[in-house]
């Protein structure tokens, strides 16, 4: 057990120690963007990042080097694009350490536990669903300091993307291409709640004729925030190379993820909130009584390995230009609770003892009987004394006399389970596009067209382990007492597409069409009946838009529509009364519409945006279960719920005001309403109708230091509009130096310091049905970066 660093810890002292702490380290930094004085004169295969976005018919935003250095180079790859005008990232650890309580919302569309309806690439390839159960976001991909940048296209998105989730724009993450020159790279950061990580990057340079490489590992860790009890822990290994033979151009990249993730918890409405704004409800100590221990916070785990990897190949075939890469990837781990009670799925008769309790025996599917709490010495299922009143009120309110050791005879002993959750997938695909420049009379015209192939497998399945001393500690039996299912997930996904686009000389047009054809599977292991299969194919979707340069100088206006699809997700087959005869494919229809003006000193857009969704697809429950439903034992099933429609503008100005200092405003306007008839006109729940950020910039020389500043309005927490959070504003503060030629083997030496939430914000981050996470507490952190 870790000890407790207080919230409120002085961000000097923090300062202070950290800098004494750095001159016994060994090793110090990267400069991504900007090489050491000699080899800043040199080329560099780093593409200019535009915050306001490439000359394309439809809304899209990339991050930039400033939005890089507002956070630590611990905080996750997805933290880095909250600024981008329409964006909403939630992160409830401060270092993006927690998968469960992550969110993101674009234009009314939310990626969270519920809902995967943005889409999100790494390097232009699927990241292979972003769903918390078996999926994998980019920041499980690349390590925040190998990151190149990230675009955002808010909407209608550009139609060779690879995602079946992109219903509200897709996300592309880039990594960073290989430095001509020989250098070995070493970062190490302090942070508070004993944030610690240490990076080592290698670029090779030229190892043989047109080929070069880097090769990167890290190590990081951080405590919990509330009460340093558990250490989060993320190893990660990572590879690039660039190649050219003969006329081909190739590309190789791997990526090993290593992860343990302790869960923050969800508060259940403002009234909780309201209680303590700065706990989540999941205690320190084991108390010996199961129902309160399933908040023990050491029992809120997930635990995650990746391993992902891509050849790519670019070369020309006459005319046309030809991309095409392969890709694998596999992901398995296991998430883990603690129920307060063992699952009685065997009937012993009548005064046997539970069978559950025999460390030998494992019952293989079937249902739940009932539920054990306590037992007596020979192992037989007791029940509370008639009439007796509990005193347990926490959590969740309390579970009556069965789960209250008071309200058994002497020499009742507590019973409860570990219970695993285990995820394996394992997934290939292909992708290839082509472009072929010509001309159509004297006008210019291209026409571009691919695939993408993907085939993966997902394995789930889920056991129950009898907790050996439920009243001394959360250790478990190795050996299962119940496997509650295993299933398979087949999932076959074949998207294609073509469009041209024709160079009027006062516009350029364009207009495409794709399709997908995805058949997904659930082949149950114990119940062959349970079997389900469903073809979630998409119609032609239609993709038009156009771009037209103004009388202006630099000022084009743009416009562009695309019909959108997700496909069902194998999630909604684990519910074997899901009828599927009820659910069909998510749309959703995006018109963007806007102006774009680029000159040295200003960079400036504004898009007006209107979308219709259609066939949202919901969980709908028969019956309610108080506190956390560990059998996933609700009746009910999936089905298209109506939908939503979302309006908005989007802004965005990046203006140097003089050579050394720049200034970023980007602003918000979105309506996002429900279609469904039960709540038709509500405001999309965590949806916020205002966002604006404000972000100051200085750089001179060595020097660089920047402020940054975000407001986000009022959300709701529920589909009625009966629960209505605060509005809220964060700043993130950044100081840094480089000091070059520093002798010997060192070509630089920077430090850098970062302090995200600078005034310690209370907020509700994360939001979920009548529940949200704490928002991330003020954190501060200290890198120091050599580069020899």
């Amino acid at each position: 057990m870790n000890t407790y660093v207080p919230k409120k810890q002085s961000l000097i002292a923090l300062s202070i120690i950290s800098a004494i702490s750095i001159t016994t380290l060994p090793a110090m930094a990267q400069v991504e963007q900007e090489q050491q004085a000699k080899a800043a004169k040199e080329k560099e295969q780093m593409e200019s990042i535009v915050i306001t976005g490439r000359s394309v018919s439809y809304a899209n935003n990339a991050s930039s080097s400033e939005m890089k250095k507002q956070q630590t180079s611990m905080t996750s790859a997805l933290a880095l694009i909250d600024n981008l005008p329409g964006v909403l990232v939630n992160e409830g650890d401060p270092f993006g350490s927690d998968e469960w309580s992550t969110s993101i919302s674009i234009r009314g569309f939310q990626l969270d536990l519920e809902s995967q309806q943005i889409g999100m690439t790494v390097d232009g390839i699927a990241n292979g669903n972003s769903n918390y159960g078996g999926g994998t976001k980019a920041s499980r991909y690349i390590d925040t300091e190998n990151l190149r940048g990230t675009e955002v296209s808010q909407g209608t998105a550009d139609i060779g993307s690879r995602s079946n989730e992109a219903l509200g724009g897709t996300m592309d993450f880039t990594t960073i291409m290989p430095a001509f020159d020989e250098k070995f790279t070493v970062s190490t950061t302090l942070a508070e709640h004993n944030g610690k990580k240490v990076y080592v990057r290698y670029d090779t340079g030229e190892i043989a004729n047109d080929t070069y490489a880097w090769f990167s590992v890290s190590s990081q860790q951080n405590d919990d925030y509330m009460d340093g009890a558990v250490t989060n822990s993320r190893d990660h290994a990572e590879g690039k190379i660039i190649s050219r033979v003969g006329e081909v151009e190739l590309t190789g990249y791997i990526s090993y993820d290593d992860a343990q993730e302790f869960t923050y918890q969800r508060i259940y409405g403002l009234g909780q909130y309201a209680q303590n704004a700065e706990w989540d409800g999941l205690t320190e100590d084991w108390t010996g009584i199961p129902y309160q221990d399933q908040v023990f916070r050491e029992g809120w785990v997930t635990e995650r390995e990746n391993l992902f990897g891509y050849v790519k190949a670019d070369f020309k075939v006459g005319e046309v230009d030809v991309s095409t890469n392969v890709y694998y990837h596999e992901n398995e781990g296991v998430g883990k609770w603690i129920p307060y009670y063992m699952v009685d799925v065997t009937d012993d008769g009548a005064g046997n003892p539970q069978s559950e309790l025999d460390a030998s025996t494992t019952a293989y599917g079937g249902a739940s009987q009932g539920l054990i709490y306590f037992v007596d010495r020979a192992g037989n299922s007791l029940s509370p004394i008639e009439g007796c009143a509990s005193s347990i009120g926490f959590p969740y309110g309390g579970g009556g006399a069965a789960i209250d050791p008071g309200c058994y005879e002497q020499g009742a002993m507590p019973v409860s389970s570990n219970r695993h959750t285990h995820y394996d997938k394992q997934r290939y695909g292909v992708n290839a596009d082509f472009v072929w420049n010509t001309t159509l009379g004297d006008m210019d015209n291209t026409v571009r067209g691919g695939f993408w192939y993907e085939d993966y497998q997902r394995d789930e399945y889920r056991d129950w382990h009898k907790t050996i001393d439920a009243a001394s500690s959360p250790r478990a039996e190795e050996n299962p007492y119940w496997i509650q299912y295993d299933r398979e997930f087949p999932v076959e996904t074949l998207m294609y597409y073509l469009e041209d686009e024709i160079d009027a000389g006062f516009a350029k047009f364009r207009l495409g069409a794709k399709k997908f054809d995805v058949e997904v599977v659930k082949e149950d292991q114990f119940t062959p009946a349970n079997n389900l299969k469903v073809s979630s194919d998409s119609d032609f979707l239609i993709s038009a838009g156009f771009v037209a340069p103004l009388p202006i100088d630099g000022l084009e206006l743009f416009g562009g529509y695309a019909e959108n699809f997700a496909a069902i997700k194998d999630a909604v087959l684990e519910r074997d009364d899901t009828d599927l005869s009820l659910v069909e494919p998510e749309t959703a229809d995006n018109i963007d519409v806007g102006l774009r003006y680029s000159s040295r000193d200003l960079k400036a857009s504004i898009t007006y945006y209107k979308i219709k969704f259609d066939n949202r697809i919901t969980f709908v429950s028969n019956e309610d279960v108080d506190g956390i439903d560990f059998l996933e034992s609700a009746a009910g099933g999936y089905v298209n719920d109506g939908g939503i429609e979302s309006d908005g503008i989007e802004a965005s100005i990046d203006y140097n005001i003089s050579e050394h200092l720049g200034v970023y405003v980007s602003y918000t306007k979105n309506d996002s309403t429900y279609t469904d008839a039960d709540f038709r006109g509500n405001t999309v729940l965590g949806s916020a109708q205002d966002m604006a950020v404000v972000s100051f910039d200085y750089t001179n020389g060595d020097f660089y230091a920047g402020l940054s500043t975000k407001y986000v309005g009022e959300r709701y927490l529920d589909q009625a509009n009966t629960q209505e959070t605060d509005s809220y504003t964060v700043s993130d503060f950044y100081i840094g130096k480089t000091a070059y030629d520093v002798g010997g083997a060192i070509d630089s030496i920077e430090l850098s310091f970062t302090i995200n939430n600078v005034f310690d914000e209370d907020y509700l981050g994360s939001i979920a049905p009548n529940a949200g996470w704490i928002g991330a507490p003020r954190i501060a952190a200290l890198n120091a970066r050599i580069e020899m």
